[in-house]
C-alpha cells in the first residue's frame, strides 16, 4: 500500500512537530527523575520494566523527530504505547493509585502530546486505494477513542476518584463481559421488542401519511403544525401516559417509539416529496404520467434522501424514548430498567455498562440505516467521489 499526504508539510510546522515530540521525551524522562507518587515509595528505578519502557519511549519519540512522515508516525505510536503501557502498570501499584505526584503526570501529559501529534499527522495521509482509505477513516477515530479510555482510566485511577462516583473504563469492561446474559435480556427486551416494533411502525405511519398530505395539501397544512406540537412534548410525559394506557410490558415502550418518531418521518418525508422542481414535474405531465407513476419516478427518488435523515434521526430517538419510558414501569427486564435499580444500588459499573450497551447498540444502528442510504441513494452529489 502506498500513502502519500495532502501537500507538502512547511518547515514551520515540521519544527513544531519536532517541538512536540522533544517535549514528550523529556516528559517521558519526568517519570525517572521526578517523583511518581505522594506517598514514600522507591520510585521508577526499582521497576527495571517499566523503567526501560521509559527510556524506550524517550528514544522513539527523539528518533521519529528526525524520521520521514511515515516512518515518525510509526515510530511516535510505538513509543506512546511504550508509555501508556508504563503509565498504566504504575497504577496498580497502591503506593501510586489515587497519590500520583507530577512525575506521573507529565508522563501522562507526554503520552497526550504525542498521541494527539501521530493522530493528526496520520490523518494528512491519503492512499491512493480505495479500501486502504476506508481503513484510514475508520483506523483514525478507533486509536483517537481508544486514547480517551486511556486517559479516562489514568484520569480516574490517578486521582484515586471512589468508582461508586465515577468508574474506570476497566472496572466497567469486567462487569460488562461478566454480565453478558443479563445484558442480553435487557437488549431484547428495549431494543428488539420496543425500539424496532416501535420504530417500524411509527416511520412507516409517518411515511404512508405524508404521501397522502402530499396528494392532499390542506391535510399536510393541518398536520404540520400538529407535529410540531408534539415534537415539542417531553418523553417524560408521554410515558407514564403510555404506561397506563398500553400496561407496563414493551407495547407501552413501542407506543412512544411510535409518537417520538412519526412527525419527523412525516416532516422530513413531506419536504422531499416537495423537494422535485417544476421542471421535472411538467416533464412526467406532459407525458401523460398517472400519479401514482409520477409518485414512483419522480417524487419518491427526490424524497429519499430526506427519508433516510428522518430515519436516522429516528434511530437515536428511538432508543431514548424506550429507555427513558421504562423508567416509569415495566417488567424486570429493559436497559431503563437496569440503570434505574442499579444506580439505587451504587452500583455504577453496572449502570456504564448498560450506558455502553445502549450506546453500541444505537451506534449499529444508526450505522446500518447509514449503509442502506449509501445503497439506495448513490447517485446522491454527496456520494459522488
Amino acid at each position: 500500500m502506498t500513502a502519500r499526504p495532502k501537500k507538502k508539510i512547511p518547515q514551520l510546522v515540521v519544527k513544531w512537530h519536532r517541538a512536540i515530540l522533544f517535549l514528550a521525551a523529556l516528559g517521558m524522562l519526568a517519570a525517572l527523575i521526578g517523583p511518581i507518587s505522594n506517598e514514600p515509595t522507591a520510585g521508577l528505578f526499582a521497576r527495571s520494566g517499566l523503567l526501560i519502557a521509559a527510556l524506550l519511549a524517550a528514544a522513539l519519540y527523539v528518533s521519529a523527530a528526525f524520521l520521514p512522515l511515515g516512518a515518525s508516525i510509526a515510530m511516535t505510536f510505538a513509543g506512546v504505547l511504550l508509555g501508556c503501557y508504563m503509565t498504566l502498570a504504575l497504577l496498580n501499584d497502591t503506593s501510586v493509585a489515587g497519590s500520583a505526584a507530577w512525575g506521573f503526570w507529565l508522563a501522562v501529559l507526554a503520552n497526550w502530546g504525542a498521541a494527539w501529534l501521530a493522530v493528526a499527522r496520520l490523518a494528512s495521509f491519503r492512499p491512493h486505494d480505495k479500501k486502504a482509505s476506508r481503513a484510514f477513516d475508520l483506523l483514525i477515530p478507533l486509536l483517537f477513542g481508544a486514547f480517551v479510555f486511556y486517559l479516562w482510566e489514568v484520569a480516574v485511577r490517578g486521582f484515586g476518584v471512589p468508582p461508586v462516583l465515577f468508574p474506570p473504563p476497566s472496572l466497567i469492561a469486567v462487569r460488562f463481559f461478566g454480565s453478558l446474559w443479563t445484558l442480553w435480556q435487557d437488549f431484547v427486551q428495549t431494543f428488539i421488542l420496543g425500539v424496532l416494533s416501535g420504530y417500524t411502525i411509527g416511520c412507516g405511519a409517518g411515511f404512508l401519511v405524508a404521501i397522502v398530505a402530499h396528494r392532499y395539501t390542506f391535510l399536510g397544512r393541518g398536520l404540520l403544525p400538529i407535529g410540531n406540537f408534539v415534537s415539542a412534548l417531553p418523553i417524560v410525559g408521554i410515558a407514564p401516559i403510555m404506561v397506563m394506557w398500553f400496561g407496563f410490558d414493551w407495547p407501552s415502550k413501542a407506543a412512544v417509539v411510535v409518537v417520538i418518531t412519526f412527525f419527523p418521518m412525516l416532516v422530513n418525508t413531506l419536504a422531499g416529496l416537495n423537494a422535485a422542481g417544476h421542471i421535472e414535474r411538467d416533464l412526467m405531465r406532459s407525458y401523460g404520467a398517472a400519479p401514482a407513476q409520477t409518485l414512483r419516478k419522480l417524487y419518491l427518488p427526490a424524497a429519499m434522501p430526506f427519508i433516510f435523515n428522518a430515519l436516522k434521526i429516528n434511530s437515536t430517538l428511538a432508543f431514548i424514548g424506550a429507555i427513558v419510558a421504562e423508567f416509569f414501569g415495566t417488567p424486570t427486564l429493559g436497559i431503563g430498567f437496569r440503570i434505574s435499580i442499579e444506580a439505587g444500588r451504587m452500583a455504577l459499573d453496572m449502570v456504564w455498562a448498560e450506558i455502553a450497551l445502549a450506546a453500541i447498540a444505537g451506534m449499529a444502528f444508526y450505522g446500518i440505516v447509514a449503509l442502506a442510504e449509501r445503497a439506495t441513494t448513490f447517485w446522491h452529489p454527496s456520494y459522488r467521489t
